[in-house]
Formats: structure tokens, sequence, C-alpha cells
């Protein structure tokens, strides 16, 4: 008796390698998107505070708190007690901030949802000549760099 002959639709040996090597990139690019979302590699070092450095210091008045999540974030969640809410994507966040703050050498320190957006835009600020941004990594949620805000269980302004 003669061997059974494949499917005509049965992947080669190759193929299945090449779909499989695909498959496994693709989880393994997804796991770094993840691992990006939640800021899972979010430290406390250098110019950055944990949520309740932020919140002491913005109690104190020794900075401003700009909190750069949207307005459907902040009616969500609430906005951390001392933070001033700034939509980071208005087109006129810069001029704003400024006009909240002593300029471009006041300090400045910013917190998102997890740390990545504020992350971010503290670059962005230190290129356009801000001297003193500094970064809030635990965000309102909790990254690698903590638990966040609100499982610090920090106070909240219900917007």
């Amino acid at each position: 008796m003669a061997p059974a002959s494949p499917p005509s639709d049965a992947l080669s040996p190759r193929q299945l390698y090449v779909r499989r090597g695909i498959l496994l990139g693709g989880l393994a690019l997804s796991g770094l998107g993840a691992a990006h979302w939640f800021n899972i590699g979010g430290s406390i070092e250098g110019s950055a505070l944990s949520v309740q450095d932020a919140h002491a210091a913005a109690s104190a008045g020794t900075l401003t708190l700009i909190d750069i999540r949207r307005p459907d974030e902040w009616r969500t969640t609430g906005i951390g007690e001392g933070a001033v809410p700034l939509d980071m994507r208005d087109p006129a966040f810069e001029e704003k901030l400024l006009a909240l703050v002593a300029g471009v050498q006041a300090p400045v320190a910013l917190i998102c949802a997890r740390g990545v957006r504020s992350r971010h835009l503290a670059s962005r600020l230190e290129g356009a000549g801000f001297t003193n941004i500094i970064d809030v990594p635990e965000g309102m949620f909790g990254s690698g760099a903590g638990p966040g805000w609100i499982a610090a269980g920090l106070p909240l302004i219900h917007a």
C-alpha cells in the first residue's frame, strides 16, 4: 500500500515554522506594547517623584502639579488634590502652562494615567526650554514605579 499523500491544503514544515515565527513574534511585540502601556519599566529616579511626594510638594506650594490627562479621564477618576488639570492635547498647552507658573524655571510636576504620557511630555517641554520639569511615573493608576495615586489612597477632587 502506498503512503497517503498529504491533503492539498497541508502546510510544509517550512511554512509551519514561518507561521509559528510570525505568531511568536506577534506575541512578543504585543507583550512589549503592554509593557509600554502599563509603564512596567517605570521607576522613580532622577527628576521623578512618587505620588506621595508630588502630593506633599503640591500641597506645600513648592511645585505646580499638572494633571495632563483628558477631560473624560478627569471626570471618571477625579483629579488629584493639589493638581491643576491641563489637557496635554491642547494646542495652547505651553502658553497655558506658562500662565500658571512663574516662568520656564519654575518646578512643574506632570502626572497622567500610568506615567507614559508624562514622560513624553516632560521631554517635549524640556526641548521647549522648560528647565525644571518633574515626572510622576506612577501616574494615577500605577506602573512599574509604584501603585499610583488612587491605590495610594491620596485625596481626589471630583470634576
